[in-house]
């Protein structure tokens, strides 16, 4: 039995990710994850602490301290929140550190197809968080040898790794932006498939004001959404841009009122795409990325080579044999 309610104080989760709450009827102590598998739901932190949304089966609580996920089998849909809500999701070193491992669960979950990524708290992120950057890796920032150099090189590589692993995953995201989105949550965001945002959101390719050349991202993949032209504008002038205007260059998809209608059309956009055939999806995203890299030529040769390889799948075969019998096809 889940309850519909459950304070705070009846909530607690241990080292090892599992929970325990208090069933509001028998007033006994039950572990999360035995809910999950019954497939009755399970608590996980919203904006109102201690309300249970039912329908929902959600991952492990407690796993991530930067991150929490929240997922949704049976859309087949997650989102990622970015969860320092106190700081407005500014970028601590555990953001850098999770973000990888984060992806790496959503990508390893075959019942997941889809992720959102949003912020939890008043703004989606206002990007690193310099003063735990500095007082962490001062030492590593400032060395001045070629081995010291090297050290830094080989750390923003390992700092690339979790917005690389978003561009180049196997399922598609979405980023919910509103309010601040800054620097290093526009490289997040400009890693993702498909952008959506509130009307109050801004955005700041901040890096130039802070003495500082972007190198997460946001130089090498805004040309490919926005142009070369906005992308300069953003990187030099360092200034604020609104979603009318943010929608208006191409870097959000959509727009809406505010944050409550941004993430019901982002979970209905993330449905949409989740009930498509998983391996056209993931196919059509291959081929897209490879071409941002690649020319017209070389791009044709290689989705003539993806299909010839995974175009006689079940859910093709599926797809011909509901044509033959006029109904809807049933995709795995």
């Amino acid at each position: 039995m889940v309850p519909e309610q459950i304070c705070d104080a009846d909530f607690q989760v241990y080292g090892s990710g599992k929970a325990l709450f208090t069933d509001a009827l028998t007033q006994t102590r039950q572990p999360r994850w035995q809910i999950c598998q019954e497939g009755q739901g399970a608590f996980f932190p919203l904006r109102k602490p201690g309300i249970l949304r039912s329908g929902c089966r959600i991952g492990t609580v407690g796993h991530f301290s930067f991150f929490s996920i929240e997922r949704n089998i049976e859309h087949k849909t997650a989102v990622l929140y970015l969860n320092r809500p106190d700081a407005r999701n500014a970028m601590s070193w555990e953001f850098w550190h999770e973000l990888p491992q984060a992806v790496a669960e959503l990508e390893a979950d075959n019942d997941i197809r889809c992720v959102i990524i949003a912020g939890r708290g008043k703004s989606f992120s206002t990007g690193l968080d310099i003063v735990d950057f500095f007082t962490r890796f001062k030492d590593i920032v400032t060395a001045d040898s070629a081995d010291g150099r090297e050290t830094l090189r080989r750390f923003i590589l390992e700092l690339q790794a979790g917005l690389r692993a978003v561009a180049d995953g196997n399922k598609i995201y979405i980023a919910a932006v509103h309010r601040h989105c800054i620097g290093g949550g526009l490289d997040l965001i400009s890693a993702c498939d498909l952008r959506l945002a509130s009307a109050d959101a801004k955005v700041s390719l901040r890096e130039a004001k802070v003495a500082i050349v972007a190198d997460m991202g946001s130089l090498n993949r805004l040309p490919g959404i926005i142009g070369m032209g906005h992308t300069r504008m953003m990187a030099l002038t360092g200034r604020d841009f609104n979603a009318a205007e943010c929608q208006s260059m191409g870097l959000f998809n959509e727009v809406y009122p505010d944050q409550e209608e941004l993430m019901t059309a982002a979970h209905n956009l993330a449905a949409e795409i989740a009930a498509n055939p998983a391996l056209a999806v993931q196919g059509t995203k291959r081929v897209l990325n490879y071409i941002q890299d690649h020319g017209v030529n070389d791009s044709m040769d290689y989705v003539a080579t993806f299909n010839a390889a995974f175009l006689d799948s079940l859910d093709f075969r599926e797809l011909g044999q509901a044509f033959v019998e006029k109904r809807k096809p049933r995709f795995q």
